[in-house]
């Protein structure tokens, strides 16, 4: 067995540690929007008016992320380069989305701004760990 160089092992630790990090802050929306999916729109001063839109919340915010943080678990431990470009697309594409509601609806509140930039600085790290 060849010993791995010190920045080889850097870089794959740190590559780890971004996608755990990443796996943890949506874990912690999963679990919110699972358990009251009220609490998750609260973020955003939005009312839930009925059983479908907290379905809706629940699901899309607690199911699907609740099936992206074990998809990030595994690939953590055997695909960690898929990890990266995983979350290379999933940082981006929220940073995006936000982008193009600026463009179309106008200016984001204090929440957006704040996330656009999370986001972008997420998408940043992983395409340098990609």
């Amino acid at each position: 067995m060849r010993p791995r160089s010190g920045a080889c092992w850097i870089r794959k630790r740190a590559s780890q540690g971004f996608i755990l990090l990443s796996t943890l802050s949506l874990l912690s929306v999963s679990l919110m929007a699972l358990a009251n999916p009220q609490s998750v729109m609260d973020l955003v001063q939005v009312k839930l008016p009925n059983t479908d839109a907290y379905s809706s919340i629940r699901g899309i915010n607690g199911g699907v992320g609740l099936a992206v943080c074990v998809s990030l678990t595994y690939l953590i431990r055997y695909h960690l380069r898929t990890g990266l470009g995983f979350l290379c697309l999933f940082w981006g594409s929220y940073a995006l989305a936000r982008a193009v509601t600026m463009l179309v609806e106008g200016p984001l509140g204090a929440f957006d701004n704040q996330w656009i930039v999370i986001e972008t600085i997420f998408f940043g790290i992983a395409v340098g760990l990609f």
